[in-house]
This record gives C-alpha cells, sequence and structure tokens, in this order.
C-alpha cells in the first residue's frame, strides 16, 4: 500500500479519475477472492461494480455464469470490464449485445488446458472452450505466471491441430500478441526470528490437484530416517476425509501440532512458526500459499514442474512425484537447513505500478 499511495502522490490530477471498472469473478476460491477484494481495497480511486459466485460446483460455474448474472448486471455502462478466465465473456456479451463493444481484461488465474482431471472427473472440452472464447472475445490477456501463459497457448494449439476442419490460421498468435503476465501481489507475512526448526508446513488444499498421496507417502518415509520433525496441517479439506490425511493422522499423529482449516490471523501465525514449507501439487500456476509461507521465512520444498520452476532454484525443487526424493531432502534440511529464497519480487514496489499503469490507461 505504501508504494501505490507514493505513486499517486507523483501526480495528484490521477485522485479525481473516476473510471468504472465492472470485476466479473464467476468462482470465487480463495486465491480468485484475494485478487479480487485486494484490487478494490488497493486502487479506490476507481469506480468498481464486483460480481461473483461461489467458489462451488466448478463445471456449472464455467458454464452457467452468464445465466446466473442475466439480470444482474448494472444498466449503466463500464470503462471496461476485468473478467477472470473463469467467466465465458464471450455469451455474456452475446446475450448483453450493448456489452459489444465495451473492452475486457481477461484475466487467468488457471488455464483449463494445463489442469489436471481427477479419476472421477469426465475429461470435457468445455471449459477449454469456453476460456478459448473468451480469449479470443477479450481485448486483453494477462496471466499470473510465464507457466500459465505458455501452457495455455501451447494448450490451444494442440486442440486446434485435434479438430476436424475449417479452423482459421493464426489463432494461437493473434492471443499470443494481447497476451502479458501480470502477477496476483503477494502480501508478505511477518516471520518469528526464531523459528521451530523441526516445523514442516502444509498449507495447501486436500484435494487431487494438489497430490496429498505423494506428502504422505513422503512423510512415512521421512520417519523411518529422521524422527525429529513436527507437522502444521492447514488448508481446507472435503467432506470425506482423503486417505493421505487419514494416513498422516493415523500414523503421525504426534508429529502433528495443527490439523485444521484455522482463521487468517492463526494462518499467519503458523506461517511465521514454519521452517520448511512443502508442496506436491500437479496443478499450481502462481503458487500463492508458497510465496506466502517464504515470504514469512520458510524454505520451500517444490516441485520441478510447473510455475515453480521459474520461482525457485533447482536445490528448492525435487523431482515431481518422487516422495522418496522429497523425504531424503526433508531430513537433510532439517539438520542443515538452506537460506530461504528471496521471493520479494512477487510483493514489489514494481507489480503494484503495472497494476496501476494497466488501469489507469486501459
Amino acid at each position: 500500500m505504501y508504494y501505490y499511495e507514493k505513486l499517486l502522490r507523483c501526480n495528484n490530477n490521477l485522485r479525481n479519475t473516476k473510471k468504472v471498472i465492472w470485476i466479473l469473478s464467476a468462482y470465487r476460491s480463495d486465491s480468485h477472492a484475494y485478487w479480487a477484494d485486494r484490487l478494490l481495497e488497493t486502487f479506490n480511486e476507481f469506480t468498481w461494480f464486483k460480481l461473483e459466485l461461489p467458489g462451488r460446483h466448478f463445471r456449472w460455474r464455467i458454464r452457467g455464469n452468464p445465466l446466473s448474472w442475466l439480470y444482474q448486471l448494472p444498466e449503466a455502462e463500464p470503462d471496461f470490464i476485468l473478467a477472470t478466465s473463469m467467466v465465458d465473456i464471450a455469451t455474456l456479451k452475446g446475450l448483453h449485445p450493448r456489452l459489444a463493444n465495451i473492452p475486457c481484461i481477461y484475466y487467468f488465474h488457471e488455464n483449463q488446458f494445463a489442469y489436471p482431471v481427477s479419476k472421477s472427473q469426465i475429461d470435457s472440452v468445455e471449459p477449454k472452450m469456453v476460456q478459448l472464447y473468451g480469449a479470443l472475445a477479450a481485448d486483453k490477456l494477462l496471466f499470473n505466471s510465464n507457466y500459465n501463459r505458455d501452457s495455455f497457448l501451447g494448450g490451444v494449439d494442440k486442440l486446434l491441430k485435434k479438430l476436424p476442419d475449417e479452423i482459421p490460421d493464426g489463432v494461437v498468435g493473434t492471443l499470443r500478441e494481447k497476451s502479458d503476465v501480470l502477477p496476483v501481489v503477494v502480501e508478505p507475512v511477518k516471520g518469528n526470528e526464531v523459528k521451530n526448526r523441526k516445523l514442516i508446513l502444509w498449507n495447501h488444499r486436500w484435494e487431487y490437484d494438489k497430490a496429498p498421496q505423494v506428502f504422505a507417502d513422503a512423510l512415512l518415509q521421512l520417519n523411518r530416517i529422521n524422527k525429529n520433525f513436527e507437522l502444521a496441517l492447514l488448508g481446507s479439506r472435503p467432506k470425506i476425509k482423503p486417505d493421505a490425511l487419514k494416513t498422516i493422522e493415523g500414523q503421525l499423529g504426534d508429529k502433528i501440532i495443527v490439523n485444521e482449516k484455522v482463521s487468517r490471523q492463526e494462518y499467519h501465525h503458523y506461517l511465521a512458526q514454519a521452517s520448511i514449507v512443502v508442496s506436491t501439487a500437479i496443478h499450481e500456476f502462481q503458487g500463492l500459499s508458497v510465496l506466502e509461507a517464504a515470504s514469512a521465512g520458510a524454505v520451500p520444498l517444490v516441485p520441478d514442474d510447473l510455475c515453480y520452476r521459474e520461482q525457485y532454484a533447482e536445490r528448492y525443487r525435487y523431482q515431481a512425484g518422487d516422495s522418496d526424493g522429497m523425504a531424503r531432502r526433508l531430513s537433510e534440511w532439517l539438520v542443515d537447513m538452506p537460506r530461504v529464497p528471496d521471493v520479494s519480487r512477487w510483493y514489489d514496489e514494481k507489480i503494484l505500478e503495472d497494476w496501476y499503469r494497466l488501469l489507469k490507461n486501459f
């Protein structure tokens, strides 16, 4: 916030701006909510209209949001629309012809071309087509990481090559030309001066796309070679407890100091204590939870994959899916902890400035 206020003081005339921006988010999950709320709180010289839908029933949300919002859009038109890639913006504009020429920024927290499908799901092309049509209908595409952008463009290219006929040339090139990377700003968490050197932190959802079974297997192996550790198991969990969590509770219960989704204040408390934060994700486009923990002074151990390759040096990465390799690295770090990597570029002045310039000048 300090950097943003400093930027405004450089040009007092900007305070008189009252540009109207609609922010449309069709899936209010934790990271999406944080992004939208932070924009509104930070850039309060714009007039915002925020429309969101609950973060549940994913397949219905990505396809049904134009119907859900059919009678909820304001009569007055905005200067532009900032919509997440969960929004079917092409259909929304079609249902509301007055929006046809309203500029639109399409923000990708994730993309369906790089999203893993669970064993219980049907791999449908529909979510991909929603995002493809949305990207074509939008004036600018923004991604929260290089990996997100590149996997989207690569996924579109592969999909188009599979379609039977009548596919125009240059689609991927057109999308690439209007694509940029602009991360979600991370609010740093203050860490403790004295860390709990034994505390390993898990701060992710307990869902298939975070691969918690790899984490559970690694912990069982770690317990065979180095028993001197403790666990903070945070993050939301489904109604039916996953097998991985049952395994950890059943065999390593004496290691657990917390095992629930906690309040934001308590969340910061455990981030401040932890010495190591881990990820076993098979889907991650910016990795906000690991960035937050690293900002608090926890050393990240992450897969050599996804967005992590552009964020952390090789020493902080292990072969994706290799629970034994993860266990060996944890055992080594419990004895000799490496330096915490610098993640300040995800919460520094430049990202806030870039967001402001975009919103001001678009």
